[in-house]
């Protein structure tokens, strides 16, 4: 079998590929200098020539704050990117299982909590508007088309590898900056203390990717708990090897932000006997272990 994985070489693409790897699969991932994904014939080549059992597509304009200054990405690319793979695949390989990863954040500020898959999507950013969109633009394909498609809407994850822009790998950077610096204490700048996220560690992540992939419909990935900024500062600071203050910074404070975010997996693990298996301590500590690799020497 041949997974077709966009996005592969972005954080959870590269350990998405890998847990493929480890299994047996053959993966085509091409990185974007390869294939443009807003090129619709170069995809529809891609896919005639590969001829995939499964497409995992991951890759996606990925940054909601940004999207505030670069809505046309957040919207509009990543919009054509999802067609032009559907396209792809209802022509050239209609019998392919398609994943589209989507995001939790479409359902904008939560009504009730846990969060089901039934909660009307409320979009707060123009990065979730286009993953709304593309979330629908699935269920289309699957309906008018007859095309398997699960469509992924995963909460916050986190682990070793991800870019310092999101809140786990920012302040466990930030230790691994201050010990490597010789500091003898140092103090974490961060958001709202009280923000509260739902955070499942990325390798559990893609092995729901995996799972999924043989069902089609909507599926929440998450942990199902909830866990303030200022509870990760006091994880982080259980593993530092100098002692850390906390200091919030206004700059980092967002409009739009959603108190509490907690979903359900309830239908992903009926479906998939799914169960995230490692503890966000853990995520925590691995996060700052690879950080402190990356910035010795």
């Amino acid at each position: 079998m041949t997974a077709l994985v966009t996005g592969g070489g972005g954080f959870a693409g590269r350990h998405l590929v890998a847990l493929l790897e480890r299994s047996g699969v053959a993966v085509d991932a091409p990185p974007s200098a390869e294939l443009d994904l807003c090129d619709a014939a170069a995809v529809r080549a891609r896919v005639a020539d590969r001829q995939p059992a499964k497409v995992f597509h991951l890759a996606a304009f990925s940054s909601p704050s940004k999207s505030w200054e670069q809505p046309d990405q957040g919207l509009l690319t990543n919009l054509e990117m999802t067609l032009h793979l559907l396209e792809a695949v209802r022509h050239e390989a209609p019998g392919a299982a398609v994943v589209l990863v989507g995001s939790g954040q479409i359902y904008g500020e939560p009504k009730t909590l846990p969060i089901t898959e039934d909660e009307s999507l409320a979009p707060g950013n123009p990065y979730a508007v286009g993953k709304v969109a593309s979330d629908m633009l699935g269920r289309q394909y699957a309906n008018a088309f007859g095309i398997r498609v699960a469509r992924l809407r995963p909460f916050n994850h986190a682990g070793p590898g991800q870019l310092d822009e999101y809140v786990v790998s920012s302040i466990a950077r930030q230790v691994a900056a201050a010990e490597a610096a010789g500091q003898s204490e140092m103090t974490l700048r961060t958001g709202n203390p009280e923000s509260r996220r739902d955070f499942t560690d990325v390798r559990d992540v893609v092995r729901a990717y995996v799972l999924a992939s043989d069902h089609d419909g909507a599926f929440n990935v998450c942990s199902g708990h909830s866990t303030s900024v200022a509870e990760l500062v006091a994880m982080l600071a259980e593993h530092a090897r100098i002692p850390v203050r906390h200091e919030v910074d206004p700059a980092l404070l967002r409009d739009h932000d959603a108190r509490d975010m907690r979903g359900s997996h309830e239908r992903l693990t009926a479906a998939t006997g799914w169960e995230p298996e490692i503890p966000l301590d853990q995520t925590v500590r691995d996060t700052l272990d690879w950080w402190r690799g990356q910035l010795s020497g």
